[in-house]
Parts: C-alpha cells; structure tokens; sequence
C-alpha cells in the first residue's frame, strides 16, 4: 500500500497539470487532528473545476491514481435507486467518485465547480487546502472536530429517547414470538441506546468529544465493564441469545440513563421501564 507521502504527491500533482482543476481541499479523518490515524484511512479529496462533464464522459483519468478494484458513482446511483436520500441530483453541480485501488487506497474525489461558491463552505467541517490556484477558496478555520462533539440534551429530548427505548421493545418481544427474525433484528431500539451512551460519555468528558460515526469511538470513552456490557448487547440469531442482550441492553441503558438525569437534573421516568419490564415477561411467558 502507498504511503501518504506519495499520495499527497500523486493527488496534488494530478491537480498542478491539469488545468481542469483550480483548487483542492482534504476533508474527512486525515483532516482531522483528534482522529486516529492508520494506514487504512481513506483519501476524501474536493477538486474544485471549471466544470464537470469532461470527469463524468471520460473516466480514464482516474488511471492516473492508480488500478481500482471498484469505483461508486454515488450520485448516479442515487438517481438510479434513491438509496442515498432520493435522487434527482444536477451532475454539473456536483459529482462524486468513490474508489478503492488494487493496493487497498481508497480515494473519494469530490467534483465541485468553481462557479458554485456554496459547495466551498463546509460549515466549519475539519478541511486543509491543499492548493488554490486562483484564490478562490474562503478562509477555513483550524481543523477541529468541535463540530461533531455531543451535543447536549434538553429535558424534552431526554424524555423522548428513553420512551421510545423501551416502547420499541415491545414489537422485540412480539416479533421473536412469532418468529419473525428480520422485524426482530430492524426493531431493537440500537439507536436509542447509542444516544444514551453518547450522552453519558458526554457527561464524562464535559461535552468535548466525538463519539465517531455509529459510536465507532465508544470503546475510547467508556469504561472496560461498560464497553463489555455494550457489546453484550449485540447478540446472534438463536432467540435465546437475543433474550439475553435485550436483557443487557436494558440494564445498561437503566445505569446510563441515570446517570444522565442525574448530571442534568432530569426526572426519570421509572414506571416506563417497569412497565415494558412487566411486558416482555408477560410476552416471554406466554401470560397475555
């Protein structure tokens, strides 16, 4: 695998000799001072063009980095199948290419004309410039990751997740009744769950941090018996496993959830877990 010396000198020296390309930006983990850093990291370039027809006509100038194994075209797809949020995306405005080469480098290229000076704001986004031809590209701030620390949560919010927690897990014990694993699976209140961790790892580090995409940097932040007790929580697809982490689940999100009421203040609301408690062994023992 090359290093990220040589591909800093291939990205940029690609952008140099082609007149095409007038500015280019680095964003994403390799623009960001508090992420951890490994040879696996992806490459999540921005050129800035004159235009973008001439990239999406002729794709043989991604050759230049290297032989892909495989190349996304993320806004195409997403017209064709709106798996990405629903399509109907204008290619002269914005075009992407995801690319994952023959010695494991994946280089995201984002195409960006120079004439949409809403595309160059990134909202405070960690991003280094990497070269600007024409001065065109606005003053960034210093890479920080602030923008992705928790965010604290009201009384409201708090309320909400934890209600919908343990109101989820009545279609859990339902569907597993029924032997319906899929619903079971796609059911498990997981994202109530990870936000109360974010929140409790929050009110561990004064709201500071980042928890990483889908809790990635969980295990950096919580203790080694919370973490243990988290990963207990994802479990196989005999039922009997699935019991045991829904079990888990909700003694580790009782714990966190305190701990959450009490660093804000908020009021717990006991008698919803009770109840969904009461529920699922009423479901498990064939009671109602």
């Amino acid at each position: 695998m090359r290093d990220e010396r040589e591909m800093m000198r291939l990205i940029l020296g690609f952008a140099r000799n082609d007149e095409r390309i007038r500015a280019v930006l680095i964003e994403g983990s390799r623009a960001d001072p508090s992420a951890p850093k490994d040879k696996h990291q992806d490459y999540d370039i921005n050129y800035f063009v004159t235009e973008t027809r001439s990239f999406i006509d002729d794709k043989s100038w991604i050759l230049n980095f290297g032989k892909p194994l495989i190349i996304q075209e993320p806004d195409w797809n997403d017209n064709a199948t709106g798996l990405f949020g629903g399509g109907n995306h204008d290619f002269d405005r914005h075009y992407a290419y995801m690319v994952i080469f023959n010695d494991g480098i994946r280089i995201d290229f984002g195409l960006k004309p120079i004439n949409n000076t809403e595309l160059m704001q990134k909202n405070n986004e960690p991003v280094i410039v990497l070269l600007d031809k024409d001065n065109i590209l606005p003053q960034y701030p210093v890479p920080s990751d602030r923008v992705y620390w928790i965010k604290k949560p009201n009384q409201d919010m708090f309320h909400g997740y934890c209600n919908e927690f343990w109101w989820l897990l009545n279609n859990v014990a339902k569907s597993i009744m029924r032997d319906e694993l899929p619903y079971v699976i796609g059911m498990h209140s997981r994202e109530m769950l990870d936000k109360m961790v974010e929140w409790y790892i929050g009110t561990q580090t004064d709201f500071s941090v980042s928890a990483g995409k889908m809790g990635k940097y969980f295990k950096r932040y919580l203790s080694p018996e919370l973490y243990a007790q988290y990963a207990a929580t994802y479990s196989g697809s005999e039922y009997d496993d699935i019991w045991k982490a829904i079990y888990i689940m909700c003694d580790l999100f009782h714990t966190l959830a305190l701990s959450v009421a009490s660093y804000f203040g908020f009021t717990y609301r006991q008698d919803e877990e009770d109840g969904i408690r009461e529920y699922l062994r009423m479901v498990r023992e064939d009671e109602c």
